[in-house]
């Protein structure tokens, strides 16, 4: 039963990613796995109930990851760390950044949680950049709330690339998880002190 509920994700997954969230239905991945509806509906009996639950895959690789590289280095690596892991993840369930703000209105579930996850994803990012002020790596705020509005504009960037480079390429590809990373990543650059400047090109040239 667990194989195939993995595999009813996977597949919706796969469609979702390939067709957009409107064309897909129940039926095309009962369809697409060459089982019945009926079947399908056994194990997710809305597509909502497949939606939210790969949400919450995505959420669950999201906070495995992070935890991962966060616990190997605290410093500037930690930030491009975390950034290319949330590009990675965006691209690999990209229907989800596609249609963000459809599925934010018809699932109060997601929207809930998601609210909760961005307060959680915020204090994770300020702890991080008072790490990097305490390393002098980046500089004290000069302006009010200016490393709130930093990691405001890091979500903005990370929750909607994808639809940006949807609207400017013919098609989607992983190189452009990169070159997403790269923009997101010089976001910092005017934030950083001498000794911050020396790390960072240490890193993107490496």
């Amino acid at each position: 039963m667990k194989n195939t509920k993995e595999l009813i994700l996977k597949t919706a997954l796969e469609l979702f990613n390939d067709e957009g969230l409107s064309k897909v239905t129940l039926r095309t991945i009962a369809n697409k796995m060459g089982i019945s509806q009926g079947n399908l509906n056994y194990h997710y009996k809305k597509r909502e109930t497949v939606i939210e639950a790969l949400y919450f895959q995505l959420v669950g690789e999201i906070d495995e990851s992070m935890a991962k590289n966060i616990a190997r280095t605290i410093g500037l690596e930690s930030l491009f760390s975390m950034s290319s892991v949330l590009m990675e993840s965006f691209y690999k369930y990209r229907f989800f950044m596609l249609d963000f703000v459809q599925i934010m209105r018809e699932s109060d579930k997601i929207k809930t949680h998601y609210l909760q996850l961005s307060i959680m994803r915020e204090e994770q990012f300020l702890m991080l950049f008072n790490l990097l002020i305490d390393s002098e790596i980046i500089r004290k705020e000069v302006l009010p709330n200016e490393y709130v509005l930093l990691y405001k504009r890091f979500e903005i960037l990370g929750n909607f690339w994808i639809s940006s480079a949807q609207t400017t390429t013919a098609k989607l590809n992983k190189k452009m998880v990169k070159e997403y990373s790269n923009i997101l990543n010089q976001a910092i650059f005017p934030y950083l002190t001498d000794k911050g400047e020396t790390r960072y090109f240490e890193l993107v040239n490496s």
